[in-house]
């Protein structure tokens, strides 16, 4: 067993606590071992941390929006190498139906994979340095110096772009742009509404922009949110608090948006997203949350009026092909997802997640390896 700094959550609505774990020398066959240099914060940990986002077991390791080195890799492994740069995205199966079908998000083994605290065979790499085993997010775990997982979890990339950087375009950058450019397709010329502009509302709000949607609309409650939507494209913008924004989605879009996207998983919001889509339209609520969403008269409301409701899961994205995709993008102005990040250092991840939470920052990302530097294609990674 080998020493490393991990964030624990030991109880639920617990603070994060950084310990000292150890984590296995035993590589299974598919295993890839990665030192982190940077992970974002998603709300999706948040979710898991106050119980949004169900029952997770505890102790656990949280974070699934890793950035960092491959120091190992198991024998069957042929898709990474040892010293490669690499983002952490979610796991699949990759021989169930959908897998096969090229639709990962969708594997069928993806709650058991990613949102039940282990491996597929129930072990986890990570115990305290009394013997207990720690639990795992996203078969990946990024709130840690360094972590085990399976290949399908890595995208390598190009070991000139900056680490520190690229994390969050594993969960938050690409569940927003995916949904457009995957799971909503909009036409050119189409309407498109997002409710909520944190990082996965802007997110579906730079990939809308790269789509050709001329009607791009963002609705918050924050306007420092809403500026920054304006300056990264938003055709329009509202303020809930102060507008009725069904109302006004109606007025502009003259009856309704072509496609609706709701990142806030709030009751209230997604009904308003939900009446504020036009008549054989698309809504996308994609929250993580326990908040119902209800369709009280399925003939009068949804029927008659030929709507589609559409769940998406993490952008119906192939990471592998996803991510290089947001890379080319951000390199040509197209998709500037940087300007939504701050850095904290590690042993800040409480006050960072606060942030998060508050919407003070859209992106918060935590400096694991603060000796590494960007652009250094030698750098070797130490032990903790």
């Amino acid at each position: 067993m080998q020493k490393i700094k991990a964030a624990v959550i030991n109880g639920q609505n617990q603070a994060f606590k950084i310990e000292n774990l150890q984590i296995t020398d035993q590589l299974n066959p598919h295993d890839v071992r990665v030192h982190i240099i940077a992970s974002g914060i998603c709300h999706t940990d948040e979710a898991v941390r106050n119980g949004q986002g169900g029952d997770f077991p505890m102790p656990a390791v949280l974070g699934h929006e890793g950035a960092g080195i491959v120091t190992e890799v198991g024998r069957a492994v042929r898709s990474t190498k040892p010293g490669d740069h690499v983002v952490l995205c979610y796991d699949y199966d990759g021989y169930c139906k959908n897998c096969l079908g090229g639709r990962p998000a969708a594997c069928v083994n993806w709650n058991r994979l990613n949102m039940e605290g282990s491996r597929i065979d129930g072990s986890v790499p990570f115990q305290t340095e009394d013997g207990v085993p720690v639990k795992m997010l996203f078969n990946q775990s990024s709130f840690a110096s360094e972590t085990i997982v399976d290949d399908r979890n890595v995208t390598v990339i190009d070991q000139k772009i900056d680490l520190r950087k690229v994390g969050p375009l594993g969960c938050g950058f690409v569940t927003g742009s995916g949904t457009v450019f995957n799971g909503l397709k909009p036409e050119v010329g189409s309407s498109l509404t997002i409710f909520g502009t944190g990082a996965v509302g802007l997110g579906a709000l730079m990939a809308a922009k790269i789509s050709g949607c001329s009607k791009v609309i963002c609705v918050d409650i924050v306007e420092q949110r809403l500026e920054l939507a304006q300056d990264l494209g938003a055709n329009y913008v509202i303020n809930s608090k102060k507008t009725d924004p069904v109302k006004e989605i109606r007025k502009i879009t003259n009856g309704g948006s072509n496609y609706v996207i709701d990142t806030t998983g709030v009751s209230a919001v997604m009904q308003q997203g939900f009446a504020a889509t036009a008549s054989g339209g698309t809504f996308a609520p994609l929250a993580v949350t326990r908040h119902e969403f209800k369709i009280e008269h399925p003939f009068a409301d949804l029927t008659s009026y030929e709507k589609d409701v559409k769940g998406v899961l993490m952008g119906e994205a192939v990471p592998q092909k996803a991510i290089p995709e947001l890379i080319e993008f951000w390199q040509q102005g197209k998709f500037p997802f940087d300007r939504l990040e701050r850095f904290y250092s590690f042993d800040q991840i409480n006050e960072a997640n606060q942030a998060s939470i508050s919407g003070t920052v859209i992106k918060p990302v935590l400096i694991l390896d603060e000796n590494y530097q960007p652009g250094d294609e030698n750098y070797q990674p130490t032990e903790v």
